[in-house]
């Protein structure tokens, strides 16, 4: 009878020590599943939005008190290829610029130190604001990049995501202004039937200054 005891325990033992088993691998497997999860979710594409410049001025009202910063948006390739190029990836993604150099002349007046080729506005993943400008026009390799300091942890791996699309991307055709308050000279610049060009020209007709 002893014998019989014994076995019975052993057997309930056996099953118990399998259910915990069980039991065990469950929860591991759940755990699992949800740091692959988190995992992802943390590696997911960050969403970039134009701000249209008809927004322009929505964006600058929601945003004025923003701190910006141009840290967090670590060195890589796309610093090294020129401006001008960069200029056509972004139209082909993004289309227009948000703001171009006759969106920044007021009251017939343009300063020297407001001069620009053009800017791009976004609301990344819904909520946070994000500029790039160029430097020096057509003259440069790289862009500017700006964002709200608060976010300056995202900033890596939205300059990642948007290296990635950049490119990947075929540049499309563009035509744009710049004036160089340095050379003191205007500049048509443009990407047309795989060319990239920037010419000097008189002062564009259409953007008036007095």
């Amino acid at each position: 009878m002893s014998t019989m005891l014994n076995t019975e325990e052993l057997s309930h033992s056996k099953t118990s020590f399998l259910h915990s088993c069980k039991t065990a691998l469950a929860v591991f497997f759940l755990i699992m599943l949800v740091s692959t999860s988190t995992v992802n979710a943390q590696f997911e594409e960050p969403v970039i939005k134009k701000v249209s410049t008809e927004d322009a001025a929505a964006f600058e009202a929601e945003f004025k008190d923003i701190k910006w910063t141009g840290q967090g948006f670590n060195y890589n390739e796309l610093d090294r290829v020129p401006a001008i190029e960069l200029r056509a990836r972004l139209e082909s993604i993004f289309g227009e610029p948000t703001k171009t150099i006759e969106d920044i002349v007021e009251r017939g007046k343009l300063r020297a130190g407001k001069a620009i080729q053009f800017e791009y506005w976004f609301i990344v993943d819904g909520e946070i604001p994000m500029m790039i400008l160029d430097l020096d026009g057509p003259f440069a390799d790289g862009l500017v990049y700006v964002g709200a300091s608060r976010y300056i942890d995202l900033m890596p791996a939205v300059k990642r995501s948007l290296t990635r699309q950049l490119l990947e991307t075929e540049p499309k055709a563009y035509k744009d202004y710049f004036y160089s308050p340095e050379r003191e000279q205007w500049y048509e610049v443009r990407y047309q039937d795989g060319e990239y060009t920037k010419k000097e020209v008189d002062k564009p007709s259409h953007i008036r200054l007095y």
